[in-house]
Order: structure tokens, then sequence, then C-alpha cells
């Protein structure tokens, strides 16, 4: 299938849905923002990952313990595609939750668009309430309107795994690796590659998802631009020298072949396929015994830079469905208080996004050095922009950046220029 013709199907989807929708429409604001604040019973979705399964339980029945005026109903968010899609789905029909503890930043300009949420500026501590938890990533998740339609709430900011055994036998330092910049990631590929230890130092999927550049250029790009997003001000940022330097060592890693055009159906680094993965602090347990593994941060262009990465969040966003919307906000605030965000740590092993993360928890990073890394990585994490067609955009940058870097049907200038070009325009629609 075509650069083109993938994309012309992503539009014609997004066109239909919007079709769909339109009988629900209105903006997010005028959906969202009307009528009583009332308290009472409410329903919610949480993620079905077994560890955020046995938090949210524990969670929900602490406050229902305290609050039995406000039963809180929970379940896992019902099996579909994707979890966009059943959500999309749930605004459609009218009867989405109060709270969905699975909300993506991509979809959720999308969400707004259809009128499913409700923004958080709302409710008379809202902003303040975000924007102190979060910190200065606080503004990342502020929508075209200025407000604020998702809380910010657990990260898995991605860094690089790399297979100590497989770095020695290469004779290469397995505690101290030459991974600080992406010149030197270059070649310490080639060195595990032409060693023979491993078939490709790193097997990010070649798919053509709109999500997949989330784990192999953007982190890059976040690193080599000291933490810019995709679109800034409402246009395309990629297409700078720092963009084409990014792609360009992905581009020798696949001529090369120290990356695969082919997909993998397993984990390449758990299989001794590769020697290098980009991972998040979900990855710790997979991992486990199976891989002797060190971590590193994503390296920027020059020595010294200071790390930045993609944030791999899941936030919670209040739908526009919900009766009682006041004890959603309230529910909400409890979930990601300092007590249950802690829980949320111990669980899983992800991110609270909070300011004072490695100051509030600091006798767990010390009994889990493991997580550290990942807790100083999450001031410096990355959020998809939230901007107009969100998805569409990720998906025209996908397309180019498949043609050019990892397929060779195109010039990295031509379809960065082209793809710039495209996206400055989608992020201008309203």
């Amino acid at each position: 299938m075509t650069r083109y013709t993938k994309r012309a199907l992503a539009i014609t989807a997004t066109a239909m849905m919007g079709l769909g929708l339109a009988a629900c429409g209105g903006s997010g604001g005028d959906a969202a923002g009307d009528g009583e604040l009332t308290s009472g019973p409410i329903t919610i979705w949480y993620s079905n990952n077994q560890q955020e399964v046995a938090w949210g339980e524990s969670m929900v029945e602490a406050w229902n313990a305290d609050n039995p005026d406000q039963e809180v109903t929970a379940q896992e968010i019902p099996a579909g595609t994707s979890s966009e899609e059943v959500i999309a789905a749930a605004i459609t029909a009218g009867n989405a939750p109060c709270i969905v503890m699975n909300t993506a930043p991509v979809a959720v300009p999308q969400f707004e668009e259809m009128g499913g949420l409700v923004p958080l500026d709302t409710f008379e501590d809202g902003v303040e309430y975000v924007e102190s938890r979060s910190g200065e990533v606080a503004e990342q998740y502020k929508s075209a309107d200025g407000q604020y339609y998702q809380l910010p709430w657990k990260s898995n900011p991605v860094v690089l795994y790399y297979n100590k055994d497989m770095f020695e036998a290469a004779g290469l330092d397995p505690e101290n690796p030459a991974l600080g910049t992406q010149d030197e990631l270059l070649e310490t590929s080639r060195t595990l590659v032409e060693s023979g230890v491993a078939d490709y130092a790193m097997w990010p999927s070649p798919a053509g998802e709109f999500y997949q550049s989330w784990f192999d250029f953007y982190p890059f790009f976040a690193a080599a631009t000291g933490g810019s997003q995709l679109v800034v001000d409402g246009e395309a940022a990629f297409n700078t020298e720092e963009g084409k330097a990014v792609a360009g060592m992905w581009q020798t890693m696949y001529e090369e072949g120290l990356s695969s055009q082919e997909a993998y159906t397993g984990d390449s680094f758990v299989d001794g396929k590769a020697a290098i993965a980009i991972s998040g602090p979900w990855a710790i347990p997979v991992y486990g015994d199976d891989v002797n593994w060190g971590t590193a941060p994503v390296p920027g262009l020059a020595e010294g830079d200071e790390s930045y990465t993609f944030s791999d969040a899941k936030n919670m966003a209040i739908y526009s469905a919900c009766d009682n919307k006041q004890t959603a906000w309230e529910l909400m605030k409890f979930a990601s208080s300092e007590e249950q965000d802690g829980a949320l740590l111990e669980a899983t092993g992800q991110m609270p996004i909070r300011a004072d993360l490695t100051d509030a928890y600091a006798e767990y990073f010390e009994a889990n050095p493991a997580y550290t890394e990942f807790a100083d990585q999450a001031s410096r994490a990355v959020e998809v922009p939230n901007v107009p067609n969100s998805v569409e955009i990720w998906q025209t940058f996908r397309d180019a950046y498949g043609a050019s870097v990892i397929f060779g049907n195109e010039t990295v200038d031509d379809a960065f220029t082209q793809a710039a070009e495209e996206i400055t325009s989608l992020a201008s629609e309203e």
C-alpha cells in the first residue's frame, strides 16, 4: 500500500467518524460545560493491565468506604480494536463512563471535538490542581482553547535498554556503554552487528501505524532538540536540521542493516535478536532476569546534552455523558492524590506525573533503583502535541518517515518537506 493510499484511507475513516458524530456534535466546551455540577453515583473505566486493575479495585474500594452516597462502579475498559475506538463509540452512543483512566493524549483533540469531554477548568479548583500537581509539564496537555480536558496522570518515559552480555561479547564496556550521542550509538551499533553477537543492534517496528514513530523517531527528536514537540505553535517542527539529523541516523541504521525493515513477531530484545531496545519502565518486569540489561538515556546530537524523551503517558478525563460531574472530579483528585499515586507506583512502576515525584517517593526509588532513571527522565518527557487532527498528523508523518527513512523510496528532504506542509495545514484546522 502506498503512502498516499494509506493516508487517503485514514482521511476517509476520520471523515466517516465525523459524519457519524455530527448528531452528537458541538464543541467540547459547549457540550461539557452546561448544567449544574451534582454529586452522586458514577461509573469509571480503567485499563485492563493486570496491575492497574488491582490498583483500581483497591482505590475504588477505599473511595466507596468513605463515600457511600457517591458510589463508584468500575470496570476494565471494554475490549475492542483499540481503547480509542471503544471510547469514541461510547461518546457517539452517549453512554461513556464518567471517567476513563486510560485516555491517550493523542485522542483528546478528537474526543474534545466530538463534544465528549468536560473541561477541567469547569471546576473551581480545576486549573490550580492540574498545574500544582503536574508542574511545568502540564502546559503540554492544555488544549488549543486554553483549557485542560485531561489530567496528566502517569507516564512511561522511554529510554534505551541494552544487553550487557552482548556488549561485553562485542568488546564494548557493559557498565559505561558508548551511547552518549547519536553518532556514538551508530558506532556502537556497527560494532554489535559486525561482531555477530546480535542480528540487529535495534529492531523497532517498521510498521505503518501512526503511533509507531513514538518509539523510533520521536524520542530521538526530543533528545536532539532539547524537548521539542512534532508541532510547535501550530507549525510542523521536524523539517529542520535536527529533525533531518535524527532521520539520517535512522536511515543509516536501515541502510547498513543495523535495524531491520521486517517486522518481528516476538520481543527481539528478550529473544536475543537485538542488543538494544527502546522501552519504558513497564519493561523492567518483562525483561526481568531473562536479559542482563542496563539502561541509558536516549542520546541527543552532542555530548552532554540534557536528555529528553517521549512520555508515553495515559491520562484521566471526565466525559460529558456523566450525570454527577462533581463526584467525578472529586474522585479524579482522590485517585491522583499523593497516597494513591504512591500505590500506583508501587503496583505498576509507572511514573505519576507529579512535580514532586522523586521527593514524594524517595523511599520507593531507594528500594527500587532500577526505576530511578525513569523518575529523573519524567520531568523531561515530551508529549504528543495537543492539536487538531492529531492522529491524522501522526499518520501523515509516519507515512513520510516510512517511505523515506525505513524503505528509501523517497528522499528525506522531499518527504519531510511535503509532510511538514500537510501537517501545518492539518494543525491549523478547527
